[in-house]
């Protein structure tokens, strides 16, 4: 339990006091949000007749917490293997649980930071979202969420070496599926191929899981549909970071 303590809270320091990171994972998902929010202010989707805002606070939350989650912890295992921390807590009585579990006490503090700060501003007088009476199974979702790209970024920590690769797998993986799961646009406007195609990619099941809970489109067995793909993506992540998990540079 101490080394669990002492993990997290070395997790913490090292976020907030790197300005550079609390800006892109604060700040630069809510620019996304004001810049959507005002293109696309008053206007509805034809296909579905619900609010662009309804799709892209919900998407653009989705999103910025899942990015949280993978840059948070896929670059902080890349760092403290290169400076042999990882090498020395294996030598050490933490577990592995440990590693990953003062990860994702920090990744829910920041998603819960991330939720306020997106729903508050989506609420202003310019934006005018109301969040639907269903708002608190926002919570469950997220932390699921949270789960599954927690899991992505353990896999991307341990493949990459270098801060810049970490960078440009996690790029590589998050913005397509930022575009592709319906972060940005809404899906109900883009081809039915792509649509489908989408179900292969675990941010599409929580935009959905996200946008039923916080805006109200869809019933509760979309809500459900989608903790259900975010928990096979979980598993299957899950059991890839085990496999690929690296204690070192060699091992």
């Amino acid at each position: 339990m101490s080394a669990y303590s002492a993990l997290t809270a070395a997790g913490y320091r090292a976020q907030v006091r790197d300005r550079t990171t609390v800006f892109f994972t604060f700040a630069f998902p809510l620019i996304f949000l004001v810049v959507f929010g005002l293109i696309f202010r008053g206007r509805d989707v034809e296909e579905s007749g619900y609010s662009y805002l309804s799709y892209t606070a919900s998407g653009v939350l989705s999103w910025g917490v899942a990015n949280a989650a993978v840059f948070g912890i896929g670059f902080t295992l890349m760092q403290w293997r290169a400076d042999d921390i990882l090498r020395m807590i294996r030598m050490s009585p933490a577990p592995l649980s440990s590693v990953i579990g003062s990860r994702f006490v920090l990744a829910l503090v920041v998603g819960a930071v991330q939720s306020v700060l997106f729903v508050g501003v989506a609420m202003l007088p310019g934006f005018g979202l109301v969040p639907d009476s269903r708002w608190p199974l926002l919570i469950p979702v997220m932390v699921l969420g949270i789960i599954t790209f927690l899991m992505l970024g353990v896999i991307i920590g341990s493949v990459a070496d270098t801060p810049e690769s970490v960078a440009g797998i996690a790029n590589f993986l998050m913005l397509p599926m930022a575009f592709l799961s319906g972060s940005f646009f809404p899906l109900d406007s883009m081809p039915d191929w792509l649509r489908k195609l989408s179900l292969v990619m675990p941010l599409r099941h929580l935009n959905d899981a996200v946008s039923g809970s916080l805006t109200g489109r869809g019933d509760l067995s979309d809500i459900a549909t989608g903790c259900a793909g975010l928990l096979v993506f979980t598993v299957v992540l899950g059991a890839v970071a085990m496999r690929t998990f690296r204690w070192t540079k060699t091992s």
